[in-house]
């Protein structure tokens, strides 16, 4: 195993009053996506060497195999120009799960937004709480919960194993889900402390090539329904929260898209992966709304 960064990176959250109000379907993408981008540049601070190394980094780095792509299934490929860290790989993942949630409108805000309103809330949204039914608001703090657990516990994974894919899996259930988002970490290297990537910097690469691929617009507005969280790990690495499938085969069935993380360099052998396999979390996220 490679050294990993002491800590855990977070960005900053922006302090700031949410009205809580419907976006119009039509600019709701655009808008997360670029609200995505101001808050991972916001955190950057002092990384601008290493930012503007990512940015200049050539666009093309190893194809993906064809062969594992259905017909409607989309990929969207990043590359890295030089390693990253193991809590870099998990904040890709996080970040990832936040993004989609509110993409395909299973939160009503960002996550980061959301946090703020309901955990600190100010004197507007008490208000509003007063004017909304308890048990409506009740339910929304739990996803609330649920979602902060998962997030928990997939940066205790991160730190047991290392994690080649991860799946958010979104209606139906995890062998026939309505439609799926894999992101593919087995191609990243990881660097020791001091050596890799700023972790912000690549999380801006992740999401403008998101938003450059346009990778929400051809599905259509979801109503409320689970997400399941799935990851591979080694089998022997003593996690007890992610339930263990040692049978699971990733669906052929239901839209995909596929996220491939790269650093430009060789990948490593498929033999490194035959001892791993994959945990489902055991929490279902319900969506909500307002």
């Amino acid at each position: 195993m490679v050294p990993r960064e002491e800590g855990f990176i977070q960005t900053g959250q922006r302090r700031e009053e949410v009205v809580m109000a419907e976006p119009r379907p039509e600019v709701a993408a655009v808008d997360a996506q670029l609200s995505e981008l101001e808050r991972i540049e916001d955190s950057e601070g002092s990384c601008a060497s290493k930012t503007e190394l990512l940015e200049s980094a050539s666009a093309h780095g190893p194809s993906s195999n064809p062969e594992h792509l259905c017909p409607g299934d989309s990929m969207v490929p990043v590359v890295f120009p030089g390693p990253v860290s193991s809590e870099g790989c998990c904040r890709f993942a996080c970040e990832l799960l936040k993004h989609i949630m509110y993409q395909r409108q299973q939160l009503p805000l960002p996550y980061d937004q959301l946090t703020v309103f309901y955990s600190k809330p100010s004197p507007q949204a008490e208000d509003m709480v007063r004017k909304k039914a308890e048990r409506s608001y009740k339910k929304f703090q739990q996803a609330l919960v649920e979602l902060e657990g998962i997030l928990s516990h997939l940066e205790s994974l991160f730190a047991r194993t290392l994690v080649p894919r991860v799946l958010i899996l979104l209606g139906g259930n995890a062998l026939c889900p309505k439609e799926f988002y894999e992101l593919d970490l087995a191609r990243l290297s990881l660097g020791r402390m001091g050596q890799s990537l700023s972790t912000s910097a690549c999380l801006r690469r992740l999401f403008r090539a998101l938003f450059m691929a346009d990778a929400f617009s051809e599905v259509k507005a979801a109503p409320a329904m689970g997400t399941i969280v799935m990851a591979q790990g080694h089998r022997e690495c003593g996690e007890d929260w992610f339930r263990p499938k040692l049978n699971y085969q990733v669906p052929k069935r239901g839209h995909k898209l596929t996220v491939t993380l790269s650093c430009g360099g060789s990948p490593i052998p498929d033999s490194t992966w035959d001892d791993y396999i994959w945990f489902q979390a055991p929490v279902t996220l319900r969506g909500f709304r307002e």
